[in-house]
């Protein structure tokens, strides 16, 4: 036999009180005297009652549930922008609800679950790729933080880094080192993050009158390791690369390094972005951008402080400035830079 929780009516019962009296017990600021508060409060720890946020939640219409969105967990920097956000989260009163997708971009396949919940908010790192997706989650009349991703619909934040003027600071820095044949290890097509590291570092690098060869990683320690042989295999072997995070800036050390019997920085300057712990490793020292993943979830949580405001609202995007953190893997005499 499947035993059943206690109820408010179990405890009321115990505790020789009303029900309303049980109620008002735990509910902040009612009005109850210290003789029934105990009696309610011992009944309930006889019973191992703990009381249900469903009425309440019925009744006001928010639950304090936030839905994280999670996919591409094998970034550790998101998987530090996440243990950020949950333990922010529940100092402050939200209860996190976790939501794995197996897409590392989008997360339209659980959009009518997410209807399903009464969450107040959406924090996601993925976009939002099709219509249909945006229309159901504007109809939850709740805010939507796009976490470095580009916004979409009328009640979505877009909290992110700055990462075309981070993409352009990289390709400074790179020519500025020496380089005059850049190498771009590309993300993913369908990451906005991505498409706008690639259209700053091109632009970049087009003003600066250095060419510049692409090829794509995935954003994966493999992909990057597998994108550099390719360049090398290409007409136009870099002096200079740029991944687009820094798993693929790993893997494209390992690359020179490994497969290819060249070295960093002396032959080939490498720098990346998210500055994750393994970045800062001796064996890599890799030159890289700093997201300030601090700032990025206090802006986000400011946006969920002003919940009630956004069923009206139009936020828009919040950019935060990257700082681009110079170590070994750059480590060469500045040259001086002539803009064609």
């Amino acid at each position: 036999m499947i035993k059943r929780y206690a109820s408010s009516t179990d405890v009321a019962r115990l505790a020789g009180v009303s029900q309303s009296a049980v109620s008002r017990t735990y509910r902040p600021g009612a009005s109850v005297s210290e003789e029934t508060r105990r009696k309610v409060l011992a009944a309930a720890d006889e019973l191992g009652y703990r009381p249900s946020r469903i009425p309440q939640i019925m009744l006001t219409h928010r639950s304090h549930l936030v839905a994280l969105v999670i996919g591409g967990m094998y970034n550790p920097f998101y998987s530090s922008v996440l243990e950020a956000f949950v333990a922010r989260l529940q100092a402050e009163g939200w209860q996190p609800l976790l939501v794995h997708v197996d897409n590392d971009c989008a997360f339209d396949d659980v959009v009518p679950t997410l209807a399903s919940y009464r969450v107040d908010a959406v924090v996601s790192a993925l976009a939002i790729l099709s219509d249909d997706s945006v229309r159901q989650l504007e109809q939850l009349r709740i805010p939507v933080i796009a976490f470095n991703a580009s916004s979409f619909g009328d009640r979505v934040v877009s909290v992110s880094s700055d990462n075309v003027l981070a993409a352009r600071l990289v390709a400074d820095h790179l020519v500025a080192r020496g380089a005059r044949r850049l190498g771009l290890i590309a993300g993913l097509v369908e990451s906005s993050a991505g498409r706008e590291r690639q259209a700053g570092f091109t632009a970049r690098a087009g003003e600066l009158g250095v060419p510049v060869a692409i090829q794509a990683g995935g954003f994966r320690y493999e992909g990057g390791r597998a994108a550099t042989r390719r360049l090398f295999e290409g007409p136009m072997a870099p002096d200079g690369i740029f991944a687009a995070n820094d798993l693929m800036a790993l893997g494209a050390i390992d690359a020179l390094r490994v497969d290819l019997g060249l070295r960093v920085p002396d032959d080939v300057l490498v720098a990346g972005f998210d500055d994750i712990p393994s970045a800062s490793w001796a064996a890599y020292d890799l030159t890289t951008v700093l997201q300030d993943a601090p700032r990025m979830v206090d802006e986000a949580l400011r946006v969920l402080h002003s919940a009630a405001e956004l069923t009206t609202a139009r936020p828009g995007r919040i950019v935060v400035p990257p700082v681009l953190i110079i170590r070994g893997s750059t480590d060469r005499p500045v040259a001086p830079v002539q803009v064609a």
